[in-house]
């Protein structure tokens, strides 16, 4: 248990570093990673090319009308500014680009499942104890890494297959599994330790997992690479996918 404890303070010291060297990364604001924020970006943009092209028609409109009776009179120009501000109004309370439900994840091709990833975790950050969302947030930075090596691979290579494995299948499996357990059970004890202790000690093994990988692939040993699977042992074992979870 010392030991255990020893490490995971090691994990969370070093996420709280790679967050405080990394605070304005990429000026990710409130995501974790730059490929999440990317798509952010993007769903805003096509929501304001919609609103433009929408309030675009209602002049184009108001100006046609106009031309066929030969003026709109105060009253025409007050249901199009009316028209424009309920246009603006509705883009404006549209929802923010949906998080990709945990299932999608595992489609998704090898140049979205970070950004998708990212993403998905945010989502899930309520839900978790504050040491793993630090965690969380951490592998954020480790994900933006690990998809610039991801994109020089086709869907089909071997190193992208058993990344889509990790990333898309087995780390969302994690957090669901955890988040499955009742809130007044995460926290209690059952063989010297809790879930939340759990979640803490896989995530961090999943964060290696990730480093490793990256590391790998940027010294070009794709042909080679071979993820291990030492997390495997706490999914099955002790963690909180394991028997010992409530």
């Amino acid at each position: 248990m010392a030991d255990e404890a020893h490490n995971s303070d090691v994990i969370l010291r070093r996420a709280k570093q790679s967050l405080v060297n990394n605070r304005d990364f990429g000026g990710r604001r409130n995501s974790i990673g730059r490929r999440s924020a990317a798509l952010k970006r993007e769903h805003a943009a096509r929501q304001v090319k919609r609103a433009l092209a929408t309030i675009g028609g209602i002049v184009f409109t108001a100006i046609i009308a106009g031309l066929i009776i030969d003026g709109i009179g105060i009253t025409g120009v007050l249901v199009t500014m009316l028209a424009i501000f309920a246009a603006v109004a509705f883009f404006a309370a549209v929802p923010k680009l949906k998080a990709p439900s945990r299932e999608s994840l595992r489609g998704s091709d090898v140049k979205s499942l970070v950004g998708r990833t990212e993403l998905w975790l945010e989502q899930q950050r309520p839900a978790l104890p504050a040491p793993a969302v630090q965690l969380i947030d951490a592998l954020g930075l480790q994900l933006d890494a690990l998809g610039s090596q991801l994109d020089g691979l086709t869907d089909n290579a071997p190193a992208a297959l058993e990344v889509r494995k990790l990333v898309g299948d087995h780390l969302p499996e994690l957090i669901s599994t955890y988040t499955s357990i009742p809130r007044h059970l995460r926290g209690e004890g059952q063989g010297g330790s809790s879930p939340d202790q759990h979640l803490v000690d896989s995530l961090g093994k999943i964060s290696a997992e990730i480093d490793s990988v990256t590391r790998q692939l940027a010294s070009g040993a794709i042909d080679n690479l071979a993820i291990k699977t030492r997390y495997l042992d706490y999914k099955y074992g002790a963690g909180p996918e394991g028997d010992s979870a409530p």
